[in-house]
């Protein structure tokens, strides 16, 4: 073999072999959806509150009262569970809940009376039906041939939104000011410590 070929040889060799060393490039293990991100995004809120404000919502709806201090504490998060307790005014009854499962996200809602214990109409909420965005997820279901439940849209350093909506259209409405942070108020009823379970 003349010195040419034997340095061709080599070169392929070590080309091939680099090669073989190179994860594929779709793996599963590196396959990431927007799921994930929005998840790590929702991550990245904790441990801040913010105050905001109600935009809208149904006419002689009296959920919100679109005069008291609205705050939102990103409280806890880790890999599986998310728990932003919505504080109205000093009424600390709500929290939401998101869970995280291998195929979807799951939103839910903690209504306690002041004593810690449940309120009747509490851990309603809904599943993503589809991928969504980075940005914007919707929990929702087809309720009597309309789609409705929840939606959420993130913009970090911006907003944070929250509402109900039907068939894609906003229901109740409200948006919270990233850009700056209110000091932490005091943890929901029922949770002085940050719960271990979901419910």
């Amino acid at each position: 073999m003349t010195r040419l070929a034997a340095t061709t040889v080599a070169l392929i060799s070590v080309a091939t072999a680099c090669q073989a060393d190179e994860p594929a490039p779709d793996t599963p293990a590196e396959a990431r959806t927007t799921q994930d991100t929005f998840w790590e995004t929702l991550q990245g809120l904790c441990e801040a509150a913010h105050e905001g404000e109600l935009l809208q919502a149904p006419e002689g709806d009296t959920q919100v009262d679109p005069d008291a201090r609205l705050v939102v504490h990103f409280w806890e998060c880790d890999d599986e569970v998310i728990r932003f307790p919505f504080h109205i005014g000093e009424n600390r009854s709500r929290t939401w809940v998101f869970i995280r499962h291998e195929d979807r996200l799951e939103l839910r809602h903690d209504h306690r009376h002041e004593d810690g214990t449940e309120e009747a109409n509490t851990w309603y909420g809904d599943f993503t039906q589809d991928e969504g965005t980075a940005n914007r997820q919707e929990f929702v279901s087809d309720r009597n041939g309309v789609l409705g439940g929840w939606r959420v849209e993130i913009h970090p350093g911006e907003r944070y939104t929250y509402g109900t909506i039907r068939d894609g259209e906003w229901r109740h409405h409200l948006e919270f000011d990233l850009s700056r942070e209110v000091e932490t108020p005091p943890l929901p009823w029922g949770h002085d410590t940050p719960p271990t379970g979901l419910h």
